[in-house]
């Protein structure tokens, strides 16, 4: 019996749905029925290149799909997704989920009534280097984070802060497991019409903090991560799909069951010795957009939560929200006190 597949239908090939088209004929659980775009000689395009289909409506498209990803600018996911909900389609949407938390709470309610699914694309979730470090005792005290690139025309309608830190906001609330107490944060548009470039630090009601900056103005290309903790170092290369971790190996505690685990060398600890250990993990063969359109396919097909669901959206576009805002606090000051 051959492999059951969702009918699924992506909406907008630019950058990104492109490659969602191209990584969807490679889910074996996924039957590409076509996509659409508004972009009519885009869409021709794209659809010599793959021999997909290319339907003439966003309409046309839901009545033939069970499911649709939706690779579209930020302000027209909520519209979308809601048509796509109410018309009986589960949902992939590429993060931020919705440009306010309002929105979220609406597309969260409407696939809890519906039965539906709705997974948000927060993809570095599947990067190599974060998955490599799944059964990993993470619980950071200090966090620190760097996303910049280059400046593209790609993802300016909305501020840095939702077109890349939202990644960071993501994976930092998975693995701190707390509240946000205070943000402190500012940011300044360079080149477009909203900030370019951004720093914030977090503050968790358990004592964790952390420490993130984003710029899509820098010159060259930079996607890492660090956690602190006592006994433990993680430092994660987005780019590269690899983490490196140190860890003091202590008598008569667990130790981390780790790949390529290399002794660096031993140190006193009290009565006993304490070694420091070195481990470098990843993950190279994931492809983490397959990965992840694979897991909503199965979520779909199993009847089990997706892996990112709404909820978790939400809370990081109510983190980011809560940055935006002590943005324009800060541009305010700015303002007061310096001419331009």
């Amino acid at each position: 019996m051959s492999e059951a597949k969702v009918p699924i239908g992506v909406v907008g090939v630019g950058h990104l749905g492109y490659h969602h088209v191209a990584q969807l004929l490679q889910v074996p659980c996924a039957r590409l029925v076509g996509f659409y775009d508004i972009d009519r000689s885009r869409a021709a395009q794209v659809s010599r290149e793959f021999s997909v289909p290319a339907f003439p409506s966003f309409q046309a498209l839901l009545k033939a799909c069970q499911a649709v990803s939706i690779v579209t600018p930020t302000s027209t996911h909520f519209q979308l997704a809601r048509a796509a909900l109410e018309g009986g389609c589960h949902v992939f949407v590429e993060k931020p989920i919705t440009s306010t938390v309002e929105q979220a709470d609406r597309l969260i309610e409407l696939a809890r009534q519906s039965g539906l699914k709705l997974q948000v694309g927060h993809i570095e979730r599947f990067n190599p280097a974060i998955m490599a470090l799944e059964g990993l005792p993470i619980n950071p005290l200090f966090v620190e984070s760097h996303r910049l690139g280059s400046f593209t025309h790609r993802g300016t309608d909305v501020a840095v802060v939702l077109d890349l830190m939202i990644h960071d906001i993501d994976l930092i609330l998975s693995f701190v497991k707390s509240p946000v107490r205070e943000v402190h944060a500012s940011g300044i548009s360079i080149l477009s019409a909203t900030e370019d470039i951004a720093n914030c630090r977090l503050l968790f009601e358990n004592g964790c903090v952390a420490n993130v900056t984003a710029s899509r103005i820098s010159t060259r290309k930079m996607r890492k991560m660090r956690f602190f903790q006592p006994s433990m170092y993680i430092s994660v290369d987005f780019l590269k799909g690899q983490s490196e971790v140190y860890f003091l190996e202590r008598p008569g505690q667990e130790t981390p069951v780790l790949a390529e685990t290399l002794q660096v060398k031993s140190m006193p600890w009290g009565e006993s010795a304490s070694r420091l250990q070195y481990a470098r993990v990843g993950q190279a063969r994931i492809n983490p957009l397959r990965h992840e359109l694979t897991r909503f396919c199965q979520a779909i097909l199993n009847r089990e939560e997706p892996p990112i669901t709404g909820e978790e959206a939400r809370r990081a576009l109510e983190v980011a929200d809560r940055i935006l805002k002590q943005m324009q606090e800060h541009a305010r000051f700015v303002r007061r006190h310096w001419r331009f």
